[in-house]
């Protein structure tokens, strides 16, 4: 067999692996990509997410920056009326398989190994031949895998379950249809992020009555609030103003949980329960319409994690939980969130992808693709590019802003990121603020406001951020 080569390795060809090529693809017109991936089409783990999961972001600002996700339409029905489409994960693994098919593979400049478990050392094997293969790699390994992440389907389940218990994952609900001799009276949905919120709302529209549902949750979370969080010229003084916020509200916060409770009040985060303050911050973002139709499950369980589930009872952290009788649980304990250190993300012969412009998972790639190709010295390359962490419980948010604001005005300040955000679909303001300056200057007065009001904020999230550590080390 003949010997691989290629300019750049990329192990893993989910979202972010593809956000980097693709833009680098047209970045350096001469550097040549080799994919390695477990999975069997490109994806990453939209392949194993449940059927009715959709983006908790606008299609218009994810995916590739060469190929628009969507159709830029707003919504017109059902809980996200008046707000940019959501692509469905059926449409969001189309999309990433259309874009190896007819982008990347007809550029003569990718090679694609699916079904394939990188071993380090530039080298692979195929997990159903076993064969293994090296590749000579001319310049990096790129890792688009530090934060992997976790989704029902491939989670390992944290507590027992007793024989004859029902469970199930949330990608098991749409088939009970097929033996509706066998759908339950009742249902736990276990877990208080992303995956439950998406599953009690699919219980909700599907017909079951709220208080055939126990909602075990055992941290509260905040949300934002999606009128916030839109591309385009139609919104901008929105987005503008839940911007400014965040600055006017940070600035003078005595603490992160009063910082979320002023952005409560003025209508930036979100929560389900006004009576129980959150600890979990893991920048989901939600729609007033579903939060009051999650409200409608009444029946919560705090008393943290469950650690064992048996015929006639739930056992959790804080206590027991009896169960009726032809009850399914579904697990939706699995956590996109693994926290782990940041680390440079350009080192000799190595590029290390993680978020720069938290939570913009493919811009941040996107970006670190024109850094790559643009700059010279890894020295340089990391200044422009300070990877910064997400977080998993509220002291973090500070820091998460701090970083994101110091890399974002990193980024204005460089002709070359500047002229590239101008014009890119995946940033969800400055492609509108261009088009603003050309079209309706006099709209743009707000941001003077707005970066009045971050300069103001420094200081103090800068304190936060170090009350939050501080806090963190001593519960450690």
């Amino acid at each position: 067999m003949a010997e691989l080569e290629t300019d750049y390795l990329v192990i893993g060809a989910g979202a972010v692996g593809l956000a980097f090529v693709d833009t680098l693809l047209e970045e350096d017109p001469d550097a040549t990509f080799l994919f390695v991936d477990r999975h069997a089409k490109p994806g990453g783990h939209w392949n194993d997410a449940y059927s009715f999961v959709t983006l908790h972001q606008p299609s218009a600002i994810y995916g590739l920056e060469s190929t628009p996700l969507g159709q830029d339409r707003i919504d017109t029905a059902g809980p996200n009326k008046g707000f940019y489409e959501l692509a469905s994960g059926a449409e969001v693994l189309a999309y990433f398989d259309n874009a190896m098919r007819d982008r990347l593979l007809p550029s003569g400049r990718v090679q694609y190994f699916p079904n394939c478990n990188y071993l380090g050392n530039h080298s692979f094997e195929n997990l159903f031949s076993g064969e293994r293969q090296t590749v000579k790699v001319r310049r990096k390994v790129v890792d688009s895998t530090y934060f992997e992440t976790s989704v029902p389907a491939t989670h390992k389940r944290q507590f027992d379950v007793a024989e004859g218990v029902r469970i199930a994952i949330p990608g098991d609900l749409q088939d009970l249809w097929k033996q509706p001799e066998e759908i339950p009276e009742n249902y736990v949905i276990l877990g208080g992020g992303k995956t439950a919120m998406d599953t009690g709302v699919w219980l909700l529209q599907a017909g079951v009555p709220a208080d055939r549902i126990t909602w075990v949750r055992p941290r509260e979370s905040w949300f934002l609030n999606r009128a916030f969080i839109q591309p385009g010229e139609q919104f901008f003084e929105k987005v503008i103003e839940g911007q400014t916020a965040i600055f006017e509200e940070a600035a003078k916060a005595d603490n992160v949980d009063e910082l979320f409770l002023a952005l409560e009040e003025r209508g930036f985060m979100l929560r389900l329960d006004k009576d129980a303050l959150p600890r979990m911050f893991h920048y989901p973002v939600i729609s007033t319409g579903e939060i009051e139709l999650l409200r409608q499950i009444e029946n919560v369980v705090r008393m943290g994690r469950v650690t064992s589930i048996e015929a006639d009872r739930m056992v959790l952290k804080e206590g027991e939980v009896p169960v009726a009788p032809d009850t399914m649980f579904i697990d939706c304990t699995a956590s996109a969130v693994r926290p782990k250190p940041t680390r440079p993300q350009f080192e000799p012969g190595l590029i290390t992808l993680q978020l720069l412009h938290v939570p913009l998972v493919t811009l941040n790639a996107a970006v670190t693709a024109v850094i790559e190709a643009n700059f010279d010295t890894d020295e340089e390359k990391n200044a422009l590019g300070m990877p910064v962490s997400f977080i998993d419980t509220i002291g973090g948010y500070a820091m998460t802003l701090l970083g994101t604001g110091m890399n974002r005005m990193a980024w204005a300040n460089n002709p070359v990121l500047s002229k590239w955000l101008a014009q890119s679909r995946l940033d969800p303001s400055a492609r509108t603020v261009a088009w603003l300056q050309a079209n309706a200057p006099e709209r743009l007065a707000v941001v003077g406001k707005m970066m009045q009001a971050s300069m103001a904020a420094g200081p103090n999230l800068q304190r936060l951020a170090m009350q939050a550590q501080q806090q963190d080390n001593a519960a450690a």
